[in-house]
């Protein structure tokens, strides 16, 4: 046991550095992120010393339960072709443009309609994607009109991490810890529809409150038109996306598992895109570009910390650790351990994790833990810059456009905001439990 919680430890803080201090390296013009190279190693370490049985690995991974990681990982992965062709054909960006055009000269107005806009997608796409369609978009107007950015990255990244807690496609760690108790697209929706709105309204009231000074500044708007330029593909994807939502939300009704009707959304998008390319011999530029952006890390990163997990699960590590955790106030322990275990060990191994404890626990207490955790796992990703992937796509992104945003900053206005938000939407999951 005490072998297996070494190696753990020693992955899970390797992990946190590798982000911190070399997030990745490239070779050629290939940038390669380490994370996942971590996490990889430490997996492997524990399959060669024995440590868990690759016999147990194998039967966890040909799982025919909804908790199979394989099929969590399809359910995201198709997910995510759906939002990412939405953002190729220029949706995103219309909208953001649009929202700019309609806020006039008001920075406060801007404000206002960035982060409705951003909790909007954020809702009925995913965190992940709706930071990488933004926040360069962000960056490049508030450069442009002279104005601070970051009280709309703040605000952007907040949203993005608070109302993904809304619907189970809206983060992958919720996918997880869902599924992993059955839970329906239904079912969920209704739990966390109170805590989400309430947590948004306390989160957005609190930044303004930050940025107020500065958001009374009027701004200058650039007059840049934007237009769509393949509507048929905005359509068929518009439509696809609608379906997959509908079909998801009568999953538990109709018995048809999540990971298969966004499989089978996603296929028929890209069937869909074959042939209005073969009719309009239009170019392939959309859906070629939407297979590059796929976050593929994720399947190595996800995999190797399943292994870990499973290894100590093997060793009766996480038995201990719930047995610390207790039965006794689950919304509580579970909420704030998981908002701080996201910022040591990010949020997915994180969820990986925290899925094993509740197993002893039942009725009330075990959905307070579950949904506990999902709130957590959400709203600590913007404590610190690890704690989601979302930050570290976030803080890269920054750097690019040359965006003074480092871990200090990140902290001071993570913990501003996501300490009163997580205690808000914590009491109203204890209510609507």
């Amino acid at each position: 046991m005490i072998a297996t919680i070494i190696i753990a430890i020693t992955t899970f803080i390797l992990v946190a550095l590798s982000i911190l201090f070399f997030p990745h390296f490239k070779i050629k013009n290939i940038q390669i992120d380490t994370y996942w190279i971590v996490a990889l190693v430490g997996a492997l370490v524990l399959i060669f010393a024995q440590l868990v049985p690759f016999q147990t690995i194998v039967e966890q991974l040909t799982a025919s339960s909804s908790i199979n990681p394989l099929k969590i990982l399809i359910l995201f992965f198709s997910m995510t072709i759906l939002s990412i062709f939405l953002d190729e054909v220029g949706l995103f960006r219309y909208l953001a443009k649009k929202a700019v055009k309609f806020a006039k000269k008001s920075q406060i107005s801007l404000f206002l309609i960035l982060y409705l806009l951003t909790s909007i997608l954020t809702i009925f796409t995913s965190n992940d994607i709706v930071i990488l369609t933004l926040t360069p978009f962000i960056c490049f107007f508030c450069k442009n009109t002279k104005i601070n950015p970051i009280p709309f990255l703040v605000a952007e990244f907040a949203a993005a991490n608070t109302w993904s807690m809304m619907l189970i496609i809206g983060n992958p760690t919720n996918i997880y810890l869902a599924t992993y108790q059955n839970i329906s697209f239904l079912d969920y929706f209704k739990v966390m529809f109170l805590p989400t709105l309430a947590a948004g309204i306390v989160e957005i009231a609190i930044i303004i409150l930050i940025f107020f000074k500065q958001l009374k500044k009027p701004l200058t708007v650039m007059e840049d038109d934007y237009h769509i330029e393949s509507k048929i593909d905005l359509i068929v994807g518009l439509a696809h996306l609608g379906v997959c939502l509908i079909f998801l939300v009568i999953s538990s009704y109709i018995s048809w598992e999540m990971w298969l009707i966004s499989l089978i959304c996603a296929s028929s998008l890209i069937l869909c895109v074959f042939f209005i390319r073969l009719v309009t011999k239009k170019n392939w530029s959309y859906l070629g570009s939407s297979f590059k952006r796929l976050p593929y890390q994720l399947i190595p990163f996800v995999l190797s910390m399943f292994v870990i997990v499973i290894a100590l699960n093997y060793q009766g590590v996480s038995q201990e650790i719930a047995k610390f955790l207790g039965n006794q106030n689950t919304i509580w322990t579970y909420g704030l351990s998981s908002y701080v275990a996201d910022n040591l060990i990010n949020n997915i191994p994180m969820s990986i994790l925290f899925s094993t404890f509740p197993s002893g626990l039942e009725g009330d207490t075990l959905s307070g833990a579950i949904y506990a955790t999902i709130i957590g796992s959400n709203i600590g990703a913007f404590l610190t810059s690890i704690g989601a992937l979302a930050g570290i796509m976030f803080s890269s992104l920054l750097r690019e456009h040359h965006v003074n945003y480092g871990f200090k900053e990140f902290v001071k206005y993570g913990s501003l905001v996501s300490v009163p938000t997580i205690a808000v939407a914590l009491l109203v999951l204890q209510f609507v439990i």
